[in-house]
């Protein structure tokens, strides 16, 4: 198959459950019986070829060595296929007998589906989904990891289109992804980590960044942890279904449970790449306050907006000798009052190297403006005492509300981060001491003055100005106070 036969095979697999299930709930469907499918199929290409090795010694062929996952008989594909009655519940065996074959590698892979729910899946849906899977022979001489990767990817997109805001918490544009994979530059043997990593999108970029380079990716250390149960499920077939096998995503909440320990202490990364999720209020701000791990460096934000726990929490985990990260975020983070005291100190210990303000409609389905942070512990001496400050906003193509990058775009956001100079009305170099003198607001307007020919301010951006003249006004009138006295 082509990669567009091969996607429009997929793809028609969804279009049986349309009208049976909700399309939100798609993937908790299609992705697992898809890894289903796969292992059953590589796992028959490798037993004839064990088998061809050893001139018919069946045992020979079914040894463990020969194998990437182990299927038992009783837990085949063909075993499901070939019930009519109770479908569902033999999905859900097969799937909970593999697993339990591969208890490193495959526990709780499948999720937690309902299988057995016959309102929502009908014996008669689930043979037609099972037909559907079982046209075309999935194993590894028919579709390369690669091939089969990129597949995955485009059904992670299309599940996105199809159920609306429901996506965003597996979901990140895959442009941005690209650009902030490029910023971070890992190299082979690094550790990379997604402390909130969705379906494992940029961790796989990492590996896959490398791959394109020509240089070994297969060393690489990959870290992830993923609160929803069928999101972190998708991740790990997500690694599978593109070939790397050396990864540990772990489902949990990061900043309650912290999956990533090294003698009680948080492990550290040379690489953090991570989409949190923004202005949540659904945390335990209490237990933060005396955090065990130490993550309230700069203190405790308000229980309505995790963000800067979230980027403590990175802060924490980085490694202290090439720790980089490249978040994304919205841009209230840069000038929101409540945080203020935070940013203060953030900014005062010179980790943040860049902020690089993009478009509109990059966050899934929704019109906010996004923005990457960049930080580093170990910062070029060139760059130490500065953050450099890009005004991307109008590198970006909007189509109907999705809005991307395009590889012109890329190109020129990475070329302002790896030059690092001023650009008029695009980019700017500021002090630290000039950041702290407008009390840490970085509000990528106060650092780079676009054209005003072809910028009109937002109200929340015009509101910004006029808070921070009326300040300076204010001083200078203290001060004319002090002098007349």
């Amino acid at each position: 198959m082509t990669q567009q036969e091969l996607e429009k095979y997929l793809w028609g697999a969804a279009k049986v459950l349309r009208g049976t299930i909700d399309a939100g709930d798609y993937k908790q469907y299609i992705f697992p019986l898809l890894f289903f499918k796969r292992i059953c199929d590589v796992y028959d290409e490798e037993f004839e070829r064990a088998l061809k090795e050893s001139d018919g010694d069946i045992e020979y062929a079914a040894f463990a060595e020969h194998h990437h996952f182990i299927v038992p008989q009783n837990a085949h594909w063909n075993t499901a296929r070939e019930t009519t009655t109770n479908v569902g519940m033999a999905i859900q065996s097969a799937m909970r007998e593999i697993e339990k074959a591969n208890p490193d590698t495959l526990y709780g892979i499948f999720g937690d589906a309902s299988w057995t729910n016959k309102d929502r899946l009908s014996d008669a849906t689930l043979i037609n989904l099972i037909e559907h899977f079982s046209q075309h022979k999935l194993n590894l001489s028919t579709v390369a990891d690669d091939k089969l990767g990129n597949a995955y990817e485009y059904l992670i997109k299309e599940f996105a289109d199809d159920s609306g805001h429901t996506a965003a918490e597996f979901y990140t544009n895959r442009t941005v992804v690209k650009l902030m994979t490029m910023i971070m530059d890992p190299q082979p043997g690094e550790s990379v980590y997604d402390p909130t990593c969705g379906s494992g999108g940029l961790l796989l970029n990492c590996a896959l960044h490398l791959r394109d380079e020509g240089k070994e990716y297969r060393t690489l250390k990959l870290y992830g942890q993923e609160i929803n149960l069928i999101t972190s499920a998708i991740a790990r077939m997500n690694m599978f279904m593109h070939g790397i096998e050396e990864f540990s995503i772990v489902r949990g909440d990061t900043l309650a449970q912290p999956a990533f320990l090294e003698n009680d202490t948080l492990k550290k990364f040379n690489v953090i790449l991570a989409n949190p999720p923004y202005s949540i209020k659904a945390w335990d701000r209490k237990s933060f306050e005396n955090d065990p791990y130490g993550r309230n460096i700069w203190g405790t934000p308000t229980q309505g907006c995790a963000d800067y726990a979230f980027q403590q929490h990175i802060h924490k985990s980085l490694n202290e000798k090439n720790g980089r990260y490249a978040i994304l975020w919205p841009h209230g983070i840069l000038f929101r009052d409540m945080e203020a005291e935070l940013r203060r100190k953030m900014v005062a210990e010179d980790q943040v190297e860049a902020v690089i303000g993009l478009g509109a409609n990059l966050f899934y389905n929704s019109p906010m403006e996004a923005m990457i942070l960049v930080g580093n512990t170990n910062k070029p001496k060139s760059r130490k005492g500065k953050v450099l400050f890009v005004n991307g906003k109008y590198d970006v193509i909007d189509n109907k509300g999705l809005a991307y990058l395009n590889q012109e775009h890329i190109d020129k956001l990475y070329s302002a981060f790896k030059e690092y100079k001023d650009i008029p009305h695009y980019a700017k170099v500021a002090t630290i001491e000039e950041i702290l003198d407008l009390e840490g607001n970085m509000n990528i307007n106060f650092y780079v003055k676009v054209d005003k020919g072809e910028e009109q301010l937002t109200f929340e951006e015009a509101f910004g100005n006029w808070k921070t003249s009326s300040k300076t006004l204010n001083d200078s009138m203290n001060n004319l106070f002090e002098v007349l006295k």
